[in-house]
């Protein structure tokens, strides 16, 4: 039998639990909004004043037509994402009704849904047969543990569309300046459309770097991956507009 060493600290359980902290993404979808307004800010204008850049020999044509294209783009974007944090609610609305419905007029097939929802996790049937019948003394509750475990929905926040259009709208406007504001101190649209590239690259490497990192990605290969699709697409429009204003 092996005696413990008294002079050795011991560690509770509960300082155990203390010490861990688990390391969650805490708003995916503030941050998914954030993603999906800013990249497209950035890609999006830098590509139309890359293409005008190749067809125009005035700034304030592509700046004129870079702003009102910011414009437009975060408007629709905006929308988009009202649009889709709206379709959600009345989406989980509507399946939610439907539950209410069943639990009601079909408890026993709700409670055999339950029953298959443990045995996917090992339960026994007896088990299996208590724990529905104590969610079925709380209809609420019942419903909500169909909504989460049978349907996989969660309740959307009530504000979430509203809260989407904004942070996507602003976040579409903040990343299309960034191309822009170089042609307000350059001569020619062919300057500003080389400090626009060093200027958008840069942001989009490190817009990559840490939208990866939060999102638990390998953060240089994301980074690399946000930064390509935007090279891309500004040069494939540049070479476009600069090919077809040869032709004209």
């Amino acid at each position: 039998m092996t005696v413990p060493d008294m002079d050795e600290p011991v560690v509770s359980p509960s300082a155990v639990e203390a010490d861990h902290k688990e390391e969650h993404l805490g708003s995916s979808a503030f941050i998914t909004d954030i993603v999906i307004g800013m990249s497209d800010g950035l890609t999006v204008p830098f590509a139309l004043a890359a293409g005008l850049s190749g067809a125009v020999h005035s700034n304030a044509v592509v700046i004129t037509a870079g702003i009102a294209e910011i414009v437009a783009g975060s408007i629709a974007m905006g929308l988009g994402g009202y649009l889709a944090g709206k379709t959600e609610q009345e989406h989980y609305q509507s399946e939610l009704e439907r539950e209410y419905d069943e639990v009601e007029n079909l408890p026993d097939v709700e409670k055999g849904e339950i029953k298959l929802i443990f045995e996917e996790y090992g339960l026994n049937e007896a088990t299996q047969v208590i724990i529905a019948d104590e969610l079925a003394k709380d209809k609420n509750k019942w419903v909500d543990f169909m909504m989460k475990y049978e349907l996989g929905l969660e309740r959307p926040d009530a504000n979430r569309a509203r809260n989407s259009a904004a942070t996507i709208g602003i976040s579409y406007i903040i990343g299309g300046l960034i191309p822009l504001t170089a042609y307000f101190f350059t001569g020619t649209p062919i300057e500003g459309l080389a400090i626009s590239a060093i200027l958008t690259v840069i942001c989009l490497f490190v817009f990559g770097f840490f939208k990866s990192r939060v999102t638990g990605q390998p953060p240089v290969a994301g980074a690399l991956k946000v930064t390509l699709i935007g090279v891309i697409a500004a040069t494939a429009a540049f070479l476009i507009a600069k090919t077809v204003n040869n032709l004209v």
